[in-house]
């Protein structure tokens, strides 16, 4: 897939703004807090409806006004699809070639992309919600359903969280409108991670691969899915079910006494081993920054499995913290295969010999010239 155009209005320090001249690889060049960032988090915006760097739209955008716009013409294998984001403060309204989507999840594969950004690093040694919210927005893209199952699961995580903090030291019997938020929160937990487990072990296939490539075969990289009840690799959805109710019934009076639901997809973790050893507690910097590139190297390639199209690629500030094999790993990835956008403050921290006919875009407040 091809961005052709990207449109921006009154989206954080971005007034208005046009651009149609992007090339298969895309140098945004300028000083920090210039908007550099902005783009590439826009057009992820575009790809999952909801950025990367806040859960609250209210911040994308510009202050003193009441709305933002993000759109954008994407080249598919299928045609051409536009694409169209609108926020205000009563919420956000998608368009899909100029049609209104009811369902935000409709919207979403309009336009794959995978992120590399500094951050990302936290994917490997940082909290539990940190890689679950990884899994999250990878797999969403791939499969929209993942989407509506995870959303249905949090609304009903919530209203269990608050009936089971009514029922600590109430004499009321809560146990039959347990039951039913019991039964839909199994109903959507087991289709979240029936789907997170297949994901992982697709992604494992291409992760170990591609680690071993950049560290010259000197180490196996393994991910492992990590659920707060049952097997690792079970997937069948009966057995899950079973798993999750027999798990909840053993915990119901722990979760009365703490007011809130200590099993399910909410609670899981992904660990990632190298050469046996646990890459978040015993791996070194570097190891793990290793381990963070090859499991982005490695969405690349899951995402052109799943629907036969190499998905975007977003580079935020990240070769400069490269050294220059993982440089010349990472351009070898992309280059000639995957559109890319890359933010750096200079073009001397880039490896630009090996960028074949980049186009460059100076960055100034908020003003692109290329």
């Amino acid at each position: 897939m091809f961005v052709k155009s990207l449109s921006l209005m009154n989206y954080r320090n971005y007034e208005t703004l046009s651009l149609d001249s992007f090339g298969s690889v895309n140098l945004m060049i300028g000083r920090n807090a210039q908007g550099k960032t902005n783009l590439l988090e826009a057009l992820l915006v575009l790809a999952l409806t909801k950025s990367h760097r806040t859960s609250k739209d209210k911040e994308l955008i510009s202050f003193g006004s009441d709305h933002a716009t993000v759109a954008a013409e994407v080249e598919r294998k299928y045609g051409s699809v536009g694409l169209e984001l609108r926020f205000s403060h009563q919420g956000k309204r998608a368009k899909l070639n100029g049609l209104e989507q009811r369902k935000l999840s409709d919207f979403v594969g309009g336009l794959n992309a995978v992120m590399f950004a500094p951050e990302d690093l936290e994917i490997v040694k940082g909290t539990p919600g940190v890689r679950r919210r990884f899994l999250d927005m990878e797999i969403g893209q791939v499969q929209p359903s993942y989407l509506f199952h995870l959303q249905q699961y949090q609304k009903v995580l919530i209203q269990r969280n608050n009936l089971l903090k009514q029922a600590w030291g109430s004499s009321k019997d809560s146990g039959t409108m347990l039951e039913v938020w019991n039964a839909q929160l199994v109903e959507h937990g087991v289709k979240i991670i029936k789907k997170r487990k297949q994901f992982i072990r697709k992604l494992q296939k291409w992760a170990q691969q591609i680690h071993e490539g950049i560290t010259g075969g000197g180490e196996n990289l393994k991910l492992s899915y990590l659920p707060s009840f049952g097997e690792a690799d079970e997937e069948d959805e009966a057995v899950l079910l079973e798993q999750f109710m027999i798990k909840l019934s053993q915990t119901k009076d722990q979760e009365i006494r703490r007011g809130m639901t200590l099993s399910g997809p909410h609670r899981d973790d992904l660990a990632f081993h190298i050469n046996g050893n646990e890459a978040q507690s015993f791996g070194s910097q570097g190891q793990q920054r290793t381990t963070a590139l090859s499991l982005k190297l490695a969405e690349i390639e899951l995402i052109h499995e799943e629907i036969g199209e190499y998905p975007i690629l977003l580079l935020d500030d990240v070769l400069s913290e490269l050294d220059p094999y993982r440089q010349t790993q990472l351009i070898e990835t992309f280059q000639s295969k995957v559109q890319t956008f890359i933010t750096a403050t200079g073009i001397e921290s880039i490896n630009a010999s090996r960028l074949q006919d980049a186009s460059i875009f100076h960055v100034q407040e908020g003003r692109v010239q290329k």
